[in-house]
């Protein structure tokens, strides 16, 4: 197979669904040399916040010299951008020669009565095994939905566990309580581990706390009640703040928001861990570059001026308030208009609830994903709220519309789904920059 053909492949795939457990990424990793025990793995699960969480960790440990591999899902405009390292994708034709070897033992196990793996078996298989071919140091390694039996959590061990923000989201698969999703998440901490944990709500965190005694695991939380933001716009923020007993002055990050900060702490918290107790060699110069030099795309980033353009991947009512809070910070209660396309599994109306206060305009259009609401569906349920709304399906044409009826001074936010505005950054890059 080539690249594309190994796309098409790993595609295919989605017909099986989502499928949580450990069986078969266990045998498809055993056929394939078990390469997760090789790596030093930080394990990264959450809610919200724990792509960019990871994005902190890898680029501070890269700034220190450390080859770092960096797994995250899904994909905002292609499909290599799920498995880095030092920063750089996959190579495609990585991914074809990988996907072959897979497909070889998919066969194999298969032959032996086991099931077909699921995507984001495979994907994980592949990032394994990638991250083991290039010797890396650390592997930064998101969770792809809950932990316990997710497929990442097929590792034996981790350097650490982070569990960055717990919030409701995937109830019909999680659980709908905050309580039993934290469990969820929480089922990546490790026998006589070590977690680092976001200052969130008591229910998440009396949940985390009964996993680490049960697993006699150390539990340390990332306490955010010291922290003095002196600048904070759309390009950049500027803080002070204390992280285990390790004062910063002027740190800096290009990610936007209060929430960013914190995952930005919470990053740290986990690297001054690494530092102290596995010796690693991390400067404060080295967290500095780190932190500054940390992308992470789709979150709430700025992609156009004259109009200003945004893009955000808030799809919960935990990010629909982050996002909501950005907009009252940075355009002083301005009315904008928001580009919006929803998957039907998430809480539409808690998102909408959240975010209507602060539009005046909405197009809605329908995401390319078999799970995608309607456009004209979507549009119903805003009507509740405001009468100046626009239905377009087609996305490229819901950008043209929405770019096509502002001005320059105007403000437009996309959100909802991190497949719509993958798209919605590629079209804006490629037509209109």
């Amino acid at each position: 197979m080539n690249y594309q053909e190994a796309l098409h492949y790993i595609d295919e795939t989605h017909k099986f669904g989502v499928r949580l457990g450990l069986d078969n990424i266990t045998k498809l990793l055993e056929l394939l040399g078990n390469p997760q025990d090789k790596l030093n793995i930080i394990h990264v699960a959450g809610t919200n916040g724990k792509g960019s969480t990871c994005s902190f960790i890898t680029s501070i440990l890269k700034e220190s010299g450390y080859k770092v591999g960096l797994y995250t899902s899904p994909f905002l405009e292609t499909f290599t951008e799920r498995i880095k390292v030092n920063g750089e994708n996959i190579p495609k034709e990585d991914v074809a020669r990988i996907v072959n070897i897979i497909k070889e033992n998919i066969e194999t196990m298969v032959s032996e009565g086991y099931s077909y793996p699921t995507e984001f078996e495979i994907v994980t298989a592949m990032a394994l095994y990638y991250y083991c071919e290039q010797e890396v140091d650390y592997v930064a390694l998101e969770v792809g939905l809950g932990g316990r039996y997710d497929a990442t959590n097929i590792i034996k061990k981790s350097e650490v566990s982070v569990i960055a923000s717990i919030s409701l989201d995937h109830v019909g698969i999680l659980g709908d309580s905050v309580s039993k999703i934290a469990y969820e998440k929480g089922g990546i901490i490790k026998e006589n581990g070590v977690a680092i944990v976001y200052d969130q709500s008591d229910e998440a965190k009396d949940v985390i706390k009964e996993i680490c005694r049960e697993k006699n695991a150390k539990y340390i939380e990332v306490k955010f009640d010291d922290i003095n933001v002196k600048q904070s716009d759309i390009y950049s923020q500027t803080y002070d703040c204390t992280v285990f007993n390790e004062k910063y002055e002027n740190l800096e990050i290009k990610l936007i928001g209060d929430h960013q900060i914190n995952n930005s702490m919470l990053a740290l918290g986990a690297i001054n861990y690494l530092k102290e107790n596995k010796k690693l060699n991390i400067s404060e110069e080295s967290i500095r570059k780190g932190l500054i030099n940390t992308k992470w795309p789709g979150r709430i980033e700025k992609i156009m001026e004259n109009p200003i353009f945004i893009i955000d991947g808030a799809h919960n009512e935990d990010g629909a308030k982050s996002l909501a809070k950005s907009i009252e910070k940075n355009f002083n209660g301005k009315k904008a208009t928001l580009l919006i396309g929803m998957l039907e599994d998430k809480d539409i109306d808690g998102v909408l609830e959240i975010l209507m206060p602060h539009f005046d305009k909405v197009i809605t259009t329908t995401p390319d994903n078999p799970r995608a609401i309607s456009c004209e569906v979507l549009k119903e349920k805003i009507s509740k709220y405001i009468d100046n709304i626009v239905a377009k399906p087609n996305i490229e044409e819901a950008v043209d519309y929405t770019l096509k009826n502002s001005k320059e001074d105007d403000i437009i936010i996309s959100a909802g789904s991190l497949y719509m505005i993958g798209t919605v950054r590629t079209l804006i890059n490629k037509l209109y920059l």
